[in-house]
């Protein structure tokens, strides 16, 4: 049996819960114990996610808070910026929402990055929950506390930390994913097992075929994920070091996800980047040939490119020196030591990066 709760230390010896559920029902017991120190809440959903889930969530809110309100936009990431944010604001505004209040993020990465950030920020700071219906954002975005916005394209170039009070994931909403959605979760749990847990990653590589269908299995796949990165981001949760792991095959990635206007989806976008940060690190004879085969071809198993159409490597490459994750004119970029270990690099060269671009450029 997998354990239904895992507990996420914040700072100053705060904590918080990551619930894993396949319904609703143990909401409104979760919200209780948030009853006290907040009077209101706010649901933020988007226009795809709304007609599914909001009625239960808006129930288990009501049976809890006095004053329940919602804010729906328009699902995609074109909408996550700053004007998004301003809207939630006037709505939280004209709510007469204060200090007191709360914030929940009903949704995927896109909903849980800008509701967080609207927290972060709105009265210089309130707090907010996270209710994740995607695998991406159970497996990765909604924990570890980072929210933000696009600003012209540049991914969530603008942002802030705040660890959420509360995380609950109802693994069934991940029955309504298109199959395209849940690969591209499959791209973050990827990552996660090819960072620090070699026999997680060949796990998930063996079992891509019945993970939908297995509803423990893959309760014990999301929960693994959440398990390493809270373990990271205990450890450094303003990414000051080992955090910057979990970067791994995002640097192209969102190069990619950038030049392609955000058509292709994020998990996409990583997939490829997983595959030239697999390069990278075959060059420098950190990765085997046969253990680059083993990445690629577990990638495609997912479900998952390893490779992009119509974009000149060379814009790929500037594209990765605008990414967030510049150190003093430096990519930090993640290598994989062999499958289950990884080190960040600061020493890549333009020419190194580019022939590794071009591999997956067809």
């Amino acid at each position: 049996m997998i354990e239904d709760r895992l507990i996420v230390k914040r700072e100053n010896d705060f904590s918080y819960p990551i619930v894993f559920r396949t319904d609703f029902e143990g909401l409104s017991q979760e919200l209780q114990s948030l009853s006290e120190s907040h009077s209101s809440i706010c649901i933020v959903t988007d226009s795809n996610v709304a007609p599914l889930y909001l009625e239960q969530t808006e129930k288990a809110c009501r049976s809890v808070f006095g004053k329940v309100t919602t804010f729906v936009f328009t699902a995609g990431e074109q909408n996550k910026h700053l004007g998004t944010i301003s809207d939630i604001y006037r709505h939280l505004i004209g709510a007469g929402m204060d200090r007191r209040g709360l914030l929940a993020a009903l949704g995927g990465g896109v909903t849980g990055d800008m509701t967080g950030f609207a927290a972060a920020t709105y009265l210089r700071g309130i707090d907010f929950i996270q209710i994740p219906t995607t695998l991406l954002a159970q497996v990765d975005s909604s924990v570890g506390g980072k929210t933000g916005v696009d600003l012209d394209q540049y991914k969530n170039m603008v942002g802030a930390f705040l660890q959420p009070s509360l995380v609950y994931m109802n693994m069934s909403t991940l029955a309504t994913l298109p199959d395209t959605e849940f690969a591209c979760g499959m791209g973050e749990v990827l990552k996660t097992g090819l960072i620090c847990d070699g026999e997680f990653f060949r796990e998930t590589v063996r079992n891509s075929g019945r993970l939908r269908s297995d509803m423990q299995l893959l309760k014990k796949t999301v929960r693994r994920c959440c398990e390493i990165k809270a373990g990271i981001v205990e450890r450094d949760p303003k990414e000051k070091g080992e955090r910057a792991l979990l970067n791994l095959g995002h640097t192209a990635g969102h190069a990619v996800e950038k030049l392609k206007n955000f058509e292709l989806l994020h998990g996409q976008c990583v997939a490829v980047g997983l595959v030239v940060s697999a390069e990278l690190s075959r060059e420098k004879g950190l990765l085997s040939d046969g253990e680059f085969e083993e990445i690629r071809e577990g990638i495609e198993a997912c479900g998952l490119p390893v490779s992009v159409s119509d974009l000149p490597p060379e814009d790929i490459l500037a594209a990765t020196k605008k990414d967030k994750k510049m150190d003093s004119g430096h990519i930090r970029f993640i290598l994989m030591d062999g499958i289950g270990h990884s080190r960040i690099d600061r020493d890549i060269t333009d020419e190194e990066l580019l022939r590794a671009i071009r591999r997956v450029v067809v």
